[in-house]
């Protein structure tokens, strides 16, 4: 178990049998085998389950203005709990930008219980970004190049809002998609039920209530100029 692709190969070619590691690897992978390192320790999303709690990822994605201008949105994610905590809206998002967007998350007290943070090799986020957080005590974790899938918290959240929100709205500048989002964040975190949490929300992590009587009649209200329908039985 904690031979890897060229140690078999080295052996097999002992025996007079040459093949490459590639066919190696590739007899292992159909046989439901990962590399050496990974068989003695948990998989990545074993790892991410079992600290969730300590876990907090972050990511951008753009949105475009109905002028054709690249708004760039910088987001976290708590994994345990999937509250979200938009950082800002901006056109340019610098250095200097995103390192103001870590020190305001610890100024907002934001970091306690924080033990990992997750993010891709983006190069906006620069040693200074990385380095307030150290000074946190947050260790960050870098995902792998053109790995969507180790980051895939925050990849759900930015396919979820854009579905369920930004693909239907036409926006008109920076202060207009931060109310939007501010909006979305609000219904996303209060009202929207998650499957990842047995249909609780974020804001009221645990198990749904469930009310005293159905007789009671239902009250719609309606998000985002009815974009969004949110349902309560009435009081």
């Amino acid at each position: 178990p904690r031979w890897g692709y060229q140690r078999i190969r080295g052996e097999l070619l002992k025996l007079g049998i040459r093949v490459s590691a590639t066919t190696v690897r590739t007899t292992l992978l159909r046989a439901g085998l990962d590399p050496a390192p990974r068989r003695t320790g948990p998989t990545w999303s074993e790892f991410l389950r079992s600290q969730a709690a300590g876990i907090l990822a972050t990511d951008f994605f753009t949105v475009e203005t109905i002028g054709l201008k690249t708004l760039y949105v910088l987001f976290f994610i708590e994994l345990s709990t999937r509250r979200v905590h938009p950082a800002g809206v901006t056109a340019h998002p610098d250095s200097a930008w995103v390192t103001q967007q870590a020190r305001n998350l610890a100024i907002g007290e934001r970091l306690s219980g924080v033990r990992f943070l997750l993010r891709d090799r983006d190069t906006k986020f620069s040693g200074s970004f990385d380095a307030v957080l150290r000074a946190e005590g947050v260790r960050v974790i870098r995902t792998p190049i053109r790995s969507p899938r180790a980051n895939a918290f925050a990849e759900r959240f930015v396919r979820t809002v854009r579905r369920e929100c930004l693909d239907h709205v036409l926006i008109y500048g920076r202060r207009h998609l931060e109310r939007v989002l501010q909006t979305y964040v609000a219904h996303y975190l209060e009202e929207r039920p998650h499957r990842g949490l047995r249909l609780a929300v974020p804001a009221g992590y645990g198990a749904p209530e469930v009310p005293g009587t159905t007789h009671a009649p239902v009250e719609r209200r309606d998000v985002l100029g009815g974009l969004i329908h949110e349902y309560r039985r009435a009081a």
